[in-house]
């Protein structure tokens, strides 16, 4: 079962997500936090393995859950989940750790789906949202550590780079290109490595600055 926290201000909001994802037999829900304090004491006590989090909240937002729980390397992986279509927003919490973005109208599948894809380990910045990204890194600095001028990347690794900009695993990009998952793997550490990134999410997040896709 993947152990799933909610974090909103909103109780109506909590039920109603709550609910949903009780249809899965697949995920669990152990624990609610109902505003960003609550939240950035809870999360490290419940450990889940994956949190949704609203970012507008009052006294801390998600932002700053997400700032200080990353600060101290202590955020588990997590899904902003948000009414407000907000490019600056969006990119900042994914900036401070946030493996993904969803809306709250999201359906049953989607929701599930991108709480499973990030309790094992992906991001799911969708083809939905790349507009957007595109978009708000013309406003938005990327400063996390990188390099300023990568590696140059193949053709290979730049079709697996936009791939991933889609948001798809290791395993559906194997079968979309045909070829093994570990072959996957191997082009994007490679792909991290030239681009002197530590995850997917960055890489994508530096190959939209830098035009390379």
């Amino acid at each position: 079962m993947i152990k799933v926290m909610l974090v909103d201000d909103q109780n109506l909001v909590r039920q109603g997500v709550r609910s949903l994802l009780e249809l899965s037999d697949e995920i669990e829900v152990i624990g609610e936090a109902v505003d960003g304090a609550d939240a950035v004491e809870k999360i490290p006590e419940i450990a889940p393995d994956v949190v949704l989090l609203d970012m507008r909240m009052p006294g801390l937002s998600g932002l700053d859950v997400l700032q200080k729980l990353g600060g101290e390397d202590r955020l588990p992986p997590t899904i902003i989940l948000t009414t407000f279509d907000d490019d600056e927003l969006v990119l900042a919490g994914i900036k401070a750790g946030a493996k993904g973005y969803l809306l709250k109208d999201v359906s049953l599948e989607e929701l599930v789906n991108a709480v499973k894809s990030v309790a094992a380990g992906h991001s799911i910045v969708k083809p939905a949202v790349t507009q957007r990204l595109l978009k708000g890194l013309e406003k938005l600095d990327t400063d996390f550590l990188s390099l300023d001028r990568p590696d140059p990347l193949t053709e290979r690794e730049t079709e697996i780079l936009r791939l991933m900009a889609g948001g798809y695993s290791n395993k559906e990009i194997a079968n979309a290109l045909d070829v093994a998952e570990g072959t996957v793997k191997n082009h994007v550490s490679n792909i991290l490595s030239k681009m002197g990134v530590r995850d997917r999410t960055r890489a994508v997040l530096k190959a939209f600055e830098l035009n390379f896709i």
